[in-house]
């Protein structure tokens, strides 16, 4: 796996963080923090990952769905709990510490999006 700095993925993850922050700190809706957040949140990783990955990961969307999955289904169990990190803010607020399989479903909206994403930029 190759490595470099790919300065237009690094923009995207600085503007949709930015973008995460400010819905986590003055949305309280129904629909964008819950879910809105959380399909941005799997756009956030991938952004992430593609500023450093220099080769193509063609099933990159695929794995961070079964990573976000996985993080869902170990606030199901809980595991904020288990590492003993449930005192510290930050470990609850980036592990999360509650289940919901929307949650899941917003997660694969948001994969299905990068995989349309990357299905279009391969054609150009």
């Amino acid at each position: 796996m190759r490595f470099r700095l790919n300065m237009k993925y690094l923009y995207a993850f600085i503007v949709v963080f930015i973008i995460e922050v400010l819905i986590a700190a003055f949305v309280n809706d129904k629909f964008i923090r819950p879910y809105v957040g959380d399909m941005l949140v799997v756009v956030l990783i991938y952004c992430f990952i593609r500023s450093f990955v220099g080769k193509e990961v063609k099933l990159l969307p695929l794995y961070i769905f079964v990573f976000a999955a996985l993080t869902e289904i170990g606030q199901y169990f809980h595991l904020v709990n288990l590492l003993g990190l449930s005192e510290y803010k930050i470990a609850r607020i980036i592990i999360g510490s509650t289940f919901d399989l929307k949650d899941i479903a917003c997660y694969l909206a948001g994969c299905t999006g990068l995989f349309l994403y990357e299905i279009v930029k391969r054609r150009k």
